[in-house]
């Protein structure tokens, strides 16, 4: 059968509800693909114009034929239902009984988990059922139970919103309807002005002239009241961005202030440990931003104020000079010391004389006369006189020797009444100085 007008419109009659008739009619409008959009404005037509239950009928027809052009990637008739759908959805719904309406909103569920329509003409259809809903008494959507619509109804969404939840809803409808008013007297006018037709007679020509105005003012009207709607939308939303936009200068200036007191908790916090790890008692820590303690600058406490003050320690200093000094010991009065060098030779001298004396030990005493001691015994050696002694170089107990034994032995030989011998071996020991 060739495709024109009546063809479709005959189709559309001949449909029922078994699922045979469903499909015939469906393959046959699917192979007149080209002309997707004319059948589409036939099928809404007849939608408007039938009684309510064949309305379900071209539902199930609209439902096949949009599901198998999604199986097969045509998207031919999925662009030309796309404006058509909510609206001719609304009106199957509107005035149904409670089985029709359950029915067509399972058809309506399935498009949602398909994909079959793009999300805004999804809405659109789900938003016009939901309106439908509220306007009758005691009519609750959401009776399949966690289906799409169970979430359609505004007491879910949050109080921010809830402004904008009808606001969207004139939208979707306002959408509904210019779209499909839309394509319709674009139709229209592509047909009537294409250069590539003749022209029809005057009369049909004015008579299709005032048709397509009509077609033309209606869809002014359906995007006028469209974008009004837009609009408000909108402007409910810039509202709602500037009272965020408030909120979340409030909640970086908050954000910052707990950073900061947090930086302090954890300085505290180091302190603390510290103090512990060094034994100073959790009490003696100053407490760091106290407003008005000139210890802190900014919050942050300063070095000196948090560490402890240091003792008070005596200079190390070397003992005077009497701690090693006998009792009694004569004193040095501007004498200096000897040098290491000096020390070194004194002490060499000294290791000769104590060798010295040591040899003199082992010689039997000499019998000496108690005339000539003064004389028998050889002069001490006297120390070096680069060191020197503080009173005329001639020690203590020396001085006190000559005090006692002044004047004894003076006038006599030394030697007298000792052997000849023993005489000798005493001059040539003491120099010749006896």
């Amino acid at each position: 059968m060739a495709y024109t007008d009546d063809a479709v419109k005959a189709k559309l009659s001949s449909l029922n509800e078994s699922q045979e008739s469903i499909v015939q009619v469906s393959q046959w409008i699917m192979f007149h693909r080209r002309h997707a959009d004319r059948t589409c404005a036939i099928w809404l037509e007849r939608m408007r114009e039938t009684t309510v239950n064949k309305r379900l009928t071209l539902i199930y027809l609209a439902n096949e034929v949009v599901q198998q052009s999604k199986a097969r990637k045509k998207e031919d008739f999925l662009i030309a239902f796309s404006p058509l759908i909510a609206e001719a959805t609304a009106t199957a719904y509107k005035g149904a009984t409670n089985d029709v309406q359950e029915k067509i909103r399972r058809t309506v569920e399935v498009w949602n988990q398909r994909r079959i329509f793009d999300k805004d003409i999804q809405a659109a259809v789900e938003a016009r059922i939901i309106e439908l809903d509220k306007s009758r008494s005691g009519k609750k959507s959401g009776l399949l139970g966690g289906s799409l619509f169970s979430g359609g109804s505004g007491s879910s969404a949050p109080s921010e919103l809830q402004p904008l939840i009808p606001l969207q809803s004139a939208v979707l409808k306002s959408t509904a309807t210019s779209n499909p008013a839309s394509s319709t007297a674009t139709a229209e006018y592509e047909k009537l002005t294409d250069p590539g037709k003749p022209a029809p007679a005057p009369p049909v020509h004015a008579a299709r002239l005032s048709a397509l105005l009509k077609s033309l003012s209606s869809a002014e009207s359906a995007v006028a009241e469209s974008i009004k709607t837009r609009q408000d939308l909108v402007n409910g939303l810039e509202t709602l961005l500037a009272t965020n936009r408030t909120a979340l200068n409030n909640d970086k200036i908050q954000l910052d202030t707990i950073q900061e007191r947090r930086d302090i908790a954890e300085r505290k916090k180091r302190e603390i440990e510290d103090a512990i790890m060094r034994g100073v008692s959790t009490s003696e820590i100053p407490s760091p931003a106290i407003d008005g303690d000139s210890r802190y600058t900014n919050g942050r406490a300063t070095t000196s104020s948090l560490e402890p003050e240091r003792p008070n320690v005596e200079e190390l200093t070397p003992p005077p000079t009497e701690f090693f000094t006998p009792i009694n010991s004569p004193k040095f009065e501007g004498r200096e010391l000897p040098s290491a060098a000096e020390n070194h030779h004194i002490d060499a001298e000294n290791n000769d004389q104590a060798s010295y004396q040591h040899q003199r030990t082992e010689l039997p005493p000499p019998t000496i006369p108690s005339t000539s001691f003064q004389s028998a015994v050889p002069p001490p050696r006297l120390p070096d006189p680069r060191i020197g002694y503080p009173t005329g170089g001639i020690p203590a107990k020396k001085r006190k020797l000559d005090a006692e034994f002044d004047g004894f032995g003076e006038g006599e030989d030394a030697m007298a009444g000792l052997d000849d011998d023993v005489a000798e071996l005493l001059r040539a020991e003491s120099g010749g100085m006896v």
